[in-house]
């Protein structure tokens, strides 16, 4: 239960009072914050209209007359909010969100290149170092730009085996397989992976092409 800093009225986690409609600084979680439902699949559209209706709704700007208590939970529910958006948002971090709401994490060894990435990683690794050594060699460069095609289908590949492994989860809502878990698992560390080689990739291609 969480008492409203502007009328006092004791009631259950919320984003706003349910009688003088005050912020409340309630301990909630993202899908809740958002009053959307705790599923992996989330509907961007509705996401962004959840967001900037609440968003209004808590504004500071609207309790900057208010006392130190309300404008304190208006800052916090408003900094809430925006996390919670940014993190549904993306498919990875929502993903990994949903890990530790469920007290599982992606594990120590997330950050090694998975097995069945490595000759991809590494032949573009190589080409990249090699381009990145270069004043900008053109068949280096096409060479490279090739490597980024790749890690870009790639990603949609892994992209759309998320979104089957979301839709797994949501069509059981007490769907807790280890199964499901180690795969989604499994998708969250390729796709984090790959996003981090992508902007490497086109980082050098920039700096090497102009645009």
């Amino acid at each position: 239960m969480v008492q409203c800093p502007s009328c006092a009225r004791v009631q259950g986690p919320r984003i706003v009072c349910v009688e003088c409609q005050a912020p409340l600084a309630s301990n909630l979680d993202y899908f809740a914050a958002l009053e959307l439902p705790r599923k992996l699949t989330v509907d961007p559209n509705q996401l962004e209209q959840a967001y900037h209706r609440l968003g209004r709704m808590v504004h500071p700007d609207r309790f900057a007359s208010k006392p130190v208590k309300v404008r304190d939970a208006s800052q916090r529910v408003a900094a809430l909010l925006t996390k919670a958006y940014r993190t549904l948002r993306d498919p990875v971090a929502r993903g990994t969100y949903w890990l530790e709401l469920h007290g599982a994490k992606l594990g120590a060894n997330s950050r090694q290149v998975p097995a069945d990435l490595v000759e991809l990683v590494f032949a573009t690794q190589e080409e990249l170092a090699a381009l990145k050594g270069s004043p900008g060699d053109d068949a280096l460069i096409a060479r490279v730009s090739e490597k980024r095609n790749e890690v870009r289908q790639k990603l949609d590949l892994l992209g759309a085996e998320l979104a089957r492994n979301f839709a797994a989860f949501d069509a059981d809502e007490g769907a807790t397989t280890a199964a499901l878990f180690e795969e989604l698992k499994t998708d969250l560390a390729r796709t984090a992976y790959l996003r981090t080689l992508l902007k490497d990739l086109d980082k050098t291609l920039d700096s090497k092409t102009g645009f």
